[in-house]
């Protein structure tokens, strides 16, 4: 079963991941298409927080797996949370370890976290 956390609760679930890993980084995986990323970015709000974003479509993700860290903490974000959800499970069948995924997305995301970030 993947976790779902919802956006607010982000900030907590990367503290907690830097604690259980200290040495590993946390990953925000961003599976949306280049033109959505160009609408909304969490690229501000995960360097304040402290994690690294990665933008990587879902449909090249089997192909760019070796970009991944298996023992890396990674939270997976789409539009509204059901491409992001397939990711998620395709890394956990892939023996990715601590793997999330944010609930409402994007669109979520600019609702409980960045009220200024543009909807789409």
């Amino acid at each position: 079963m993947i976790e779902q956390i919802a956006p607010a609760d982000f900030a907590r679930w990367l503290a907690n991941a830097a604690t259980a890993q200290p040495l590993k980084r946390a990953v925000l995986l961003d599976v949306r298409e280049p033109h959505e990323l160009q609408w909304a970015s969490v690229d501000k709000d995960a360097a304040r927080l402290g994690c690294t974003v990665v933008a990587m479509p879902m449909a090249t993700v089997p192909m760019r797996l070796s970009e991944l860290d298996p023992d890396q903490p990674i939270a997976c974000l789409c539009h509204h949370g059901v491409r992001s959800m397939q990711v998620a499970r395709f890394l956990v069948g892939k023996g990715f370890g601590e793997v999330v995924n944010i609930t409402g997305g994007i669109d979520a995301w600019a609702e409980q976290v960045d009220p200024s970030m543009a909807r789409y």
